[in-house]
């Protein structure tokens, strides 16, 4: 069983930063950020694979670094350039299943409580 915790959220101005935290028990080969804004679908926002690569959706625009720190097995999301309409509850994700299937299209198997971020302008 994978637990995940997100921290790290809040309100920032447009133009901001933030950086989101997910502290994970247990190895997953696929990690990853979901974001669901009130009244809109759930959406990827970044994932990262077993071997390190990452994936972004187009929104991102550079904006947002997915990464691990690994000595403290901790998925994070470095958001910059923040605009309001990033404002959303973000979601941990993880999953097994390998590179092959690791995309931010995906429904992932275990998932966290969210974190909010709310971007004024």
């Amino acid at each position: 069983q994978v637990q995940l915790a997100e921290s790290g959220g809040g309100s920032v101005q447009a133009g901001g930063s933030l950086r989101l935290s997910c502290e994970t028990s247990g190895y997953t080969l696929c990690m990853g950020w979901f974001r669901q804004a009130p009244g809109k679908e759930r959406e990827g926002v970044a994932i990262i694979r077993g071997d390190g690569t990452t994936t972004y959706a187009d929104f991102v625009r550079g904006r947002f670094t997915i990464s691990k720190d690994k000595a403290k097995n901790n998925l994070l999301l470095q958001m910059n350039s923040l605009e309001p309409e990033d404002t959303a509850r973000y979601y941990c994700a993880a999953d097994h299943r390998g590179s092959w299937w690791c995309s931010p299209n995906q429904n992932f198997e275990y998932w966290g409580q969210g974190t909010q971020v709310t971007v004024s302008s």
